[in-house]
């Protein structure tokens, strides 16, 4: 396995949806350029959800047309050496979160596949239970929401993440079996022609937190086929994330995602006087993997900016 690690941010979205304070839109983009800086291979920037279900997240439009706005910019800048680079190739790879097929349209709206290639995620759980409280619909419900989704997105040059929540465990139905795990990402797949299947990015959520570093070895073992194309999303609630993404490191994961500052929390893993920690700090991501005889492409006072920022507006009122 490559020494190179992969690493995707994703404070602006998962990291501020929860943040019980209205975040200005100039303040989130802010964000995302200081993480732009910093290195990191992917942003995931925002989520095209109803602002009904997700008010934190209504300016989903906005910030994402000046995020591309930034990258055109960037394009026009770098146009003029010799080199021509483009800012895709300058930029970190945008991504978005898409829970439905309109959400989809807003993102192919938004896509250019030169100037601003938007990567689209979609996500289901392997839990049941979780699935239904989340997404009202069973697991092969919201697959089948992708069944036209993925072509689609395949043909307009989009990359795609599939994401698969309480993937060690869910909050209401309790263990979940890296068997099942494997179930649902071969479902997930199986909507992807045979050649396009290597560029799917697998991402696998420890929704609550709650995972040793065996039960990362026991996921991880029951997809070793796609381990190239696996990322690792991991909450740090009891404090073993490190721990976790070493375990991961050592099976052969070279994907994980963060967020600056550990911003995030899961609901579910919350108790009404204490809100539960976030994702595992971005910094402390890197820092492990470096530590662990790893490169990535992340320069940590790039970073550490950046998570300053982001502390504020975890606080901001």
């Amino acid at each position: 396995m490559p020494d190179r690690v992969r690493i995707t941010d994703v404070a602006p979205r998962d990291g501020l949806q929860n943040e019980p304070n209205q975040i200005p839109t100039a303040s989130k983009l802010r964000l995302i350029e200081l993480l732009a800086a910093s290195g990191v291979d992917e942003v995931e920037i925002t989520s095209f959800v109803s602002p009904k279900w997700v008010p934190q997240l209504a300016d989903a439009e906005d910030l994402a047309h000046q995020v591309r706005s930034l990258a055109e910019s960037v394009a026009q800048i770098t146009a003029g050496f010799p080199s021509r680079v483009r800012a895709a190739e300058t930029l970190p790879v945008f991504s978005v979160l898409a829970p439905n097929k309109k959400g989809f349209e807003r993102a192919l709206a938004l896509h250019d596949v030169k100037y601003f290639p938007l990567k689209i995620a979609l996500f289901t759980a392997a839990s049941e239970m979780f699935n239904k409280k989340n997404t009202n619909a069973n697991i092969d419900e919201s697959i089948e929401k992708f069944a036209t989704i993925v072509p689609r997105a395949l043909e307009a040059g989009m990359p795609i993440r599939f994401y698969v929540s309480c993937a060690v465990e869910c909050p209401f139905a309790g263990h979940t079996e890296p068997s099942a795990v494997r179930t649902v990402v071969d479902k997930l797949l199986n909507l992807v022609p045979d050649d396009a299947r290597a560029g799917i990015d697998i991402d696998l959520g420890d929704t609550i937190g709650v995972a040793r570093p065996a039960d990362i070895a026991a996921l991880c073992a029951e997809h070793t086929d796609l381990l190239a194309q696996t990322t690792l999303h991991l909450h740090d609630t009891f404090g073993r994330a490190t721990d976790c993404v070493r375990a991961a490191l050592e099976m052969g994961v070279r994907s994980f995602d963060g967020a600056a500052a550990g911003l995030g929390g899961c609901p579910y893993a919350s108790t009404p006087d204490k809100r539960a920690p976030g994702n595992i700090d971005c910094a402390a991501l890197v820092r492990t993997v470096h530590d662990a005889g790893y490169e990535t492409g992340v320069d940590l006072d790039a970073l550490d900016e950046a998570s300053s920022f982001a502390r504020t507006l975890a606080v901001a009122t």
